[in-house]
This record gives structure tokens, C-alpha cells and sequence, in this order.
């Protein structure tokens, strides 16, 4: 559902307005690959970021094994270990984090409100970076196998399952996708649908049926993930008459879609159909001095290297939108 959101130009607070004891320049929401390299590029620019990094902080990495397409790291590096040493380089310039959940926010005016339960903060400018989530099946054994051979990202793992066989899980677009990707890898690709029909577009559509890597199987659900420390097979159940199989398949992705970490802003800034922020000119909202960076608005890259990228871009648009508000002090680009 679309927020209709009007067009906010330059909000101010009231000149009487009290300054609040816990206010920042730049107070930033969320902390993956975007927020954390907005905090790290903000902090450089002597902003004094505040990162209200989550309850469960650092992002989806911290639930990936091995990263491989990540610059810098050519023997690869665990998922963990990476957002820990993007943590420890933005607290080493002056970023402050607090491992709570933001719970309410106010951009009707500035300085800007953001809530961590009853404790207030306040901000004269904003970098949103909540990311998006995948949408996973619920099922204890895909939990635990999660990194050990069950993923929700083609492009970050299909490398590891070379000429080996996987299935993938879901009907529309993004199933379809990953599936032809995993081609490119894998011996063989089962595709289980839930239904007796794909939901995804026509042309990726025959593009599935005529690849001859790729098996469907309608009418099917997985009901359990079977292995010892990694994926071994998969436990498959008939949606139409419950009777029950086996797949002997050493990888399993979900693509069942991923779900936009936006309700906390819902009715605050201007979403998409899909439910992903609305970005103007490059990093920008609705609200001037609210910025917005990685998968909370792209669903089509999805990368830590994109939402990097991203990252940097906000904390550089709202460093120059505070200096054009007369803010903060020109940094020059030497400094980033």
C-alpha cells in the first residue's frame, strides 16, 4: 500500500523549541552495509553519527557463512566477521551505537524525532537504512541450516554448489531468476512450486521450461530439511493429497520474496507498491533532510557492496544538505 505523503521543504522546528540533551547531526537507522558505511563516511566528516543499529544489529550478513563477492577479501571472509570489522572501522572514527530497535519516528519537523521505546532523540538530518528481509518458509530445520547449504541468495552462494544438485522454492519472478542463475553452477535445479502454476512473468516463464537443467514439480511444499551439519536432502509434501517424497539435493534457496524493513515508516515517507521507500534524486525522500539508503529501497540489486555504495552516497547528500542549511562547516573531499 502506497503512503501519501506531501512534499516537505525544509522544516524547522519553532526558534523557541528546546534543544534535546540527545541530539545529533546525523542520527542513522539501521546498521548493514549501508548504514554502516553512511556512519563511517559521516563520522569522517565529523558528524558524530548515531547508529541505532537494531536489536538484532549488522544486517543479513550476519546470517551468511561464506562471503566471496565482497572487494578486498580474496580468499573470501565470514559474513560475521565482516560486519564486525564494518562496525569496529565507523565506532574507530566516532560513530555511536545503540543495539536497540528504533520504535517510533516524527519527520514533521526538524530537528527530526526518533524513538527508542521512551527515550527521545533528535536529529537535523536522517540516513533511513533498515534493509529488507527475506521472506523464509518457517520450517526449525530450514533455520538451521541456514548458511550449511540453505540460502535466500543466489548471486551470493550459487558459486559454492558447483555441478552439485539443489532445488529452489516459489513461483514467482524472483524464484524463476534464481533459478536460471543457479544454472550457471549446478548439475540440476528443481524448482517446487506450491501450485499448479507459476506466478512469474511469461517470458521467464518459457525461458524455465526450456532450459534442460531445470525440473518443476507442481504441487509441492517442503516439509523438512534433512542433513547432518550441512544440507543433505529435502522432505517434500503433495499440497494437494499430503502424501510425502524425498530429494536428494545438497542446496535448498528460498525465493519466496523479500519483505521491505519499512513500517516504521509507514505514513512518514512515500513508499512503492512493492512497499520499499520511494528515493529522489539518488539518496533523497519526500522529507528534505531524510535520506534513504540500500535495500530499503532497491530491491533489485540486494548486494553488501551496492548497499555500500549507497551508504556512502547518503552520508556525502546529507553532509552537503546540512552545510546548505547552514548546518555544519564545509568538509572538503580530502577528508572522505
Amino acid at each position: 500500500m502506497t503512503a501519501t505523503v506531501p512534499p516537505v521543504s525544509g522544516p524547522t522546528s519553532p526558534p523557541d523549541a528546546p534543544i534535546a540533551t540527545n541530539h545529533r547531526k546525523v542520527v542513522i537507522i539501521g546498521s548493514g552495509p549501508a548504514g554502516l558505511t553512511a556512519a563511517l563516511y559521516a563520522a569522517r566528516a565529523n558528524l558524530e553519527p548515531l547508529v541505532i543499529a537494531g536489536n538484532v544489529p549488522l544486517g543479513q550478513l550476519m546470517i551468511t557463512s561464506d562471503v566471496e563477492n565482497y572487494p578486498g577479501f580474496p580468499q573470501g571472509i565470514q559474513g560475521p566477521e565482516l560486519m564486525q570489522l564494518f562496525r569496529e572501522q565507523a565506532e574507530r572514527f566516532g560513530s555511536t551505537l545503540i543495539d536497540k530497535d528504533a520504535t517510533k519516528v516524527d519527520f514533521s519537523e526538524r530537528p527530526f524525532r526518533i524513538w527508542i521505546g521512551d527515550d527521545e532523540y533528535r536529529a537535523d538530518t536522517v540516513i533511513v537504512a533498515t534493509g529488507a528481509s527475506a521472506l523464509w518458509l518457517g520450517l526449525p530445520s530450514e533455520e538451521a541450516f541456514r548458511g550449511k547449504g540453505v540460502s535466500a541468495c543466489a548471486t551470493c552462494d550459487g558459486f559454492f554448489f558447483r555441478d552439485r544438485e539443489i532445488a529452489v522454492v516459489g513461483g514467482g519472478d524472483t524464484a524463476l531468476e534464481e533459478a536460471l542463475f543457479l544454472t550457471k553452477f549446478a548439475s540440476k535445479v528443481t524448482v517446487l512450486v506450491r501450485r499448479d502454476a507459476f506466478r512469474g512473468s511469461k517470458i521467464m516463464q518459457d525461458r524455465v521450461f526450456a532450459h534442460p537443467k531445470i525440473e518443476v514439480r507442481w504441487n509441492t511444499e517442503v516439509a523438512e530439511v534433512t542433513g547432518e551439519t550441512t544440507v543433505g536432502g529435502i522432505l517434500l509434501r503433495d499440497t494437494r493429497d499430503g502424501t510425502e517424497s524425498t530429494l536428494d539435493v545438497t542446496g535448498l534457496f528460498i525465493a519466496i520474496g523479500y519483505k521491505p524493513n519499512t513500517d516504521l515508516f509507514n505514513g512518514k515517507l512515500e513508499l512503492d507498491e512493492r512497499g520499499y521507500l520511494k528515493v529522489v534524486d539518488e539518496t533523497g525522500s519526500v522529507i528534505e533532510g531524510v535520506f534513504i539508503a540500500g535495500d530499503v529501497h532497491d530491491h533489485r540489486y540486494r548486494q553488501a557492496v551496492t548497499a555500500a555504495g549507497d551508504g556512502c552516497k547518503a552520508a556525502i547528500d546529507a553532509e552537503r544538505w546540512l552545510e546548505s542549511v547552514g548546518e555544519t562547516t564545509a568538509v572538503t573531499a580530502t577528508n572522505w
